[in-house]
């Protein structure tokens, strides 16, 4: 089951990086500024919180040249399969434990 999380940075309202721990917060019940060790894993063990603001960052400053390409990164966080897409999604749903191959994968 995937829930997106409400946060968008598309308008520059919030990072990429933040829309996901509001995302699990969200899934987890709990309060955003829960989600933080020891409880919690930092972000930072699975992905450069600073290289994806700045993938995002820098695909909404890209001026669109032919048809929108919806770029997302995969990854794994705390049980659960986090997909970033560009638009400003984040989708968070429970990892299968089927396939263990996605983790921090960039596609566009």
């Amino acid at each position: 089951m995937s829930s997106p999380a409400d946060p968008s940075w598309s308008d520059g309202a919030v990072d990429p990086t933040q829309a996901i721990i509001e995302a699990v917060a969200a899934r987890e019940g709990v309060d955003v500024t829960d989600v933080e060790p020891p409880a919690y894993e930092p972000l930072y063990t699975v992905v450069n919180p600073e290289a994806l603001d700045r993938l995002f960052q820098t695909q909404a400053q890209t001026p669109s040249v032919g048809p929108s390409v919806d770029a997302r990164v995969v990854l794994e966080y705390e049980g659960y399969e986090i997909v970033v897409h560009s638009d400003g999604r984040v989708e968070v749903s429970e990892l299968s434990g089927i396939d263990d191959s996605v983790d921090g994968s960039i596609s566009s």
